[in-house]
C-alpha cells in the first residue's frame, strides 16, 4: 500500500477516533492504526513499521515525550507529531525531535500539510536536486515531462499525478511537498493540501459563499481558506509582471 504508515496515540476514545479519521482524510496517508496508550502504541511498532507517529502528549504512564524519546532510540525512528490541547509543551516537543506541533481542535489541512513536510524528508534524499524535468515511468518507455508543461499537480499517498496543458495524467513517485518546495519559485503555489497549481495556468479565482476555487482549464479546484490570500496576492503580483 502506498502512502504514509500512520499510528494514532491518545487515551481518550473519542480525540483517537477523530485522530484516525483525519488521519485518513490526508492524501499523503496510506494506513492507519491507532493505540490507547503510549505503551500500547511501543508494543505495535516493536511488532510493525510505522513511518510517523501522532501523539498526544498528556497520557497516564508514559507520556508523549516520554515515547518520542523511546523511539529515537529505534534503527529507524518514526517521525513524531504532537497533537495536543496545551501549549506549553512546544519547546520540549521540539527537543526531543518533533516534525510537527498541532495544537487541539486540530485542522485537518495543517494536519495534512505537516505529513507532507514528513513526506518530503523522507523521499528527499534520493530525489534529484533538479526536478525541473521528470522522469515519469510508463510500461515500454520513460517520459519525460518538463516542469512548464505542467498546469497542476495532485497529491496521491506518496505519488502525485502530474496534470499537463495537452490533457495528460501522469503518475510519479513524489512527495508533493517535495515538489512545492523546488517549484514555489517557478511560477507554482499550493492551493490545497492535495494540490499545487501553476499560477500561469488559473483563469480564474471566485469565491462561492463560503468555497473558494481556482479555475485551472476546464476544472475547479478548491482552495482552502488559509491559502485564499496568499494565492490572490501572487496571482495580482504575476499579472502585474506579465503586463510590463
Amino acid at each position: 500500500m502506498s502512502g504514509l504508515a500512520a499510528l494514532a496515540v491518545d487515551d481518550e476514545a473519542p480525540a483517537l477516533d477523530e485522530l484516525d479519521f483525519l488521519l485518513r482524510s490526508c492524501p499523503q496517508v496510506g494506513r492507519v492504526e491507532g493505540a490507547g496508550s503510549a505503551e500500547d502504541a511501543l508494543r505495535r511498532l516493536e511488532r510493525d513499521r510505522f513511518d510517523v507517529v501522532v501523539a498526544d502528549i498528556l497520557m497516564p504512564g508514559l507520556d508523549g515525550l516520554d515515547l518520542s524519546r523511546i523511539l529515537r532510540r529505534f534503527a529507524e525512528p518514526p517521525a513524531v507529531i504532537f497533537a495536543t490541547a496545551h501549549e506549553g509543551y512546544a519547546l520540549d516537543a521540539f527537543e526531543v525531535g518533533a516534525a510537527g506541533y498541532l495544537l487541539k481542535p486540530l485542522d485537518a489541512d495543517r494536519l495534512c500539510e505537516v505529513l507532507d513536510r514528513v513526506l518530503a524528508a523522507r523521499r528527499a534524499p534520493t530525489e534529484p536536486d533538479d526536478l525541473a524535468t521528470i522522469a515519469v515511468e510508463q510500461p515500454g518507455r520513460v517520459r519525460m515531462v518538463n516542469r512548464s508543461d505542467v498546469e497542476w499537480v495532485e497529491a496521491s499517498g506518496d505519488y502525485v499525478r502530474l496534470h499537463t496543458a495537452s490533457g495528460e495524467s501522469l503518475l510519479v513517485r513524489l512527495p508533493l511537498g517535495l515538489l512545492e518546495e523546488r517549484w514555489e519559485d517557478h511560477g507554482f503555489a499550493r492551493i490545497h493540501r492535495g494540490h499545487l497549481v501553476a499560477l500561469a495556468s488559473i483563469r480564474e479565482l471566485r469565491t462561492d459563499g463560503t468555497q473558494t476555487v481556482a479555475r485551472v482549464g476546464a476544472r475547479d479546484l478548491p482552495v482552502s481558506r488559509r491559502h485564499v490570500h496568499d494565492l490572490r496576492q501572487r496571482l495580482v503580483r504575476n499579472a502585474g509582471l506579465r503586463r510590463r
